[in-house]
């Protein structure tokens, strides 16, 4: 028998493309999809384990003047012969959000928080860059077990990750990153990322840490052949994301947008993080960092950069003209003195924008969630009051975030048709109890308790706890992990 979910008497923000809200609504889930979203109480079809209307006899009823058959789902059904099964969900002092979207992250990261914790960029890489050298699989595995546990439990449904550091030796990184994802039961959106170009010749990081142009390549399109899904539901899938421009050589950077593109994935690298990054372009190359990447075919509506600081006007309207999306990292940027992204300009331009938390060793929180206030005010500092709503943020953590990652026909709002990637947020406790605006007790004040968390409608999170995994062994796997790093 087929399963069916019906959250109902929830505060409901759907971010569509209208920004609807319901004080007290549902949402009516069969399996991985969304087949009801409205005002009220469910209809009686939902609630009794029958197949929705399908929409031509529902748009007639509507003339009709009925209100009993409203036009819940996009797709004709089929007479059914047992009744579904139904889980109620009483969400009454709830607020229902899509699930939140990380656009970037360094998972292997969470193994070294709290170092260098006064450095810029640069600065801060070079004092981290011989610890990373030293991660094997099972400690890079262990590390995002740890960092995509606390992103969960923050609301994110959707993990992107950005890892660009393979150790010889170091056996199978990438696949212990997706086998964490899969424990946690999040969507994992990875990465093969490389660094080719050493302090020998040039780069930032040190030659042991590089590889060679060709191995990259390879290894791209290796992991792109083992774990790419471009299917609807996927729960993993792979860009290849050279790190940046000061540790990849132009070489590598063309070819594997060429690569990409002949394989049919999205590209991801860094880009105008720093004032330093922009001289270290400037010299180098003569260029600043947007039309450098520019020349070697790095804007277009399959890339995506993390960060994005210092845009000037010229740039951002090449990554409005080109679709090129940003992912906006506020807290490691604060913590890292990086400056402040011009978010309000990019989301005027029409540029994609999400959120990110980048890596955990220059944001030791991890939580996305946290994210959403952090994004709205340094954003307002930089331009007024006026600059950034709370529904922004929102927006940028589900939308914005489902957009940059070439999914916004199936994640990041709460339509019928759309996977049911949900977070549901406690707001009648004693921090949120009397807020006259429930989306704001997520958006500006303290993070509310996650009640539930859904990925293709299944429940990764429940009254704040993980169901897939023991939190305390969580724990456990990480303390041991980082011992085993620094220890070596």
């Amino acid at each position: 028998m087929s399963a069916r979910t019906i959250i109902e008497n929830a505060y409901v923000a759907t971010v569509d493309i209208a920004g609807t809200e319901y004080a007290s609504g549902h949402v009516v889930i069969d399996g991985a999809e969304i087949v009801a979203v409205g005002p009220g109480a469910p209809p009686s079809w939902a609630v009794e384990g029958r197949t929705a209307p399908d929409v031509a006899a529902a748009a007639s009823a509507i003339l009709l003047g009925s209100q009993a058959t409203q036009p819940t789902s996009a797709h004709e059904t089929q007479p059914q012969a047992a009744p579904l099964s139904v889980e109620r969900i009483d969400a009454t002092g709830h607020l229902l959000t899509p699930g939140l979207i990380n656009t970037h992250h360094h998972l292997y990261q969470w193994l070294t928080r709290g170092i260098a914790q006064d450095a810029i960029l640069f600065d801060w890489l070079t004092a981290l860059y011989p610890t990373w050298s030293r991660i094997t699989a099972d400690t890079v595995g262990a590390g995002a077990l740890g960092g995509m546990a606390v992103g969960a439990l923050s609301g994110c449904s959707t993990m992107g990750d950005h890892h660009y550091v393979f150790p010889q030796g170091a056996g199978d990184i990438l696949g212990s990153i997706v086998e964490a994802a899969g424990t946690l039961g999040v969507r994992l959106h990875g990465t093969r990322g490389s660094m080719d170009l050493g302090r020998s010749q040039g780069g930032l990081p040190p030659d042991f840490a590089v590889e060679t142009t060709a191995d990259a390549l390879q290894a791209s399109a290796d992991a792109v052949a083992r774990w790419h899904d471009p299917s609807r539901e996927a729960m993993v899938q792979i860009a290849i994301a050279p790190c940046s421009p000061f540790s990849v050589t132009a070489g590598l950077l063309r070819e594997s947008a060429v690569l990409a593109r002949s394989l049919g994935v999205r590209l991801h690298t860094h880009g105008s993080e720093t004032v330093e990054e922009d001289a270290y372009c400037l010299e180098r190359f003569g260029r600043t960092p947007t039309d450098y990447l520019d020349d070697l075919g790095w804007l277009g509506d399959d890339v995506w950069m993390a960060h994005c600081v210092h845009l000037d006007e010229h740039a951002i309207g090449r990554f409005a003209a080109t679709g090129t999306g940003v992912a906006h990292c506020p807290s490691s940027n604060a913590r890292l003195a990086a400056g402040i992204a011009p978010v309000p300009q990019l989301l005027a331009a029409g540029v994609a924008v999400g959120l990110g938390v980048d890596g955990s060793a220059s944001n030791e929180s991890g939580q996305l969630g946290t994210e959403i206030r952090m994004s709205v005010l340094v954003n307002r500092l930089r331009v007024g009051a006026s600059a950034m709503s709370g529904r922004d943020g929102l927006y940028l953590a589900t939308m914005g975030g489902a957009r940059v990652l070439g999914r916004s026909n199936e994640l990041g709002s709460i339509e019928v048709g759309k996977l049911a990637d949900l977070a549901l947020w406690k707001v009648d406790g004693v921090e949120h109890a009397g807020i006259v605006d429930p989306v704001a007790a997520l958006t500006l004040g303290a993070q509310p308790p996650l009640a539930l968390l859904l990925v293709n409608g299944r429940a990764v999170v429940r009254e704040g706890s993980l169901v897939r995994a023991d939190e305390r062994d969580v724990a456990r796997r990480v303390s041991a992990a980082v011992a085993t790093l620094l220890d070596a």
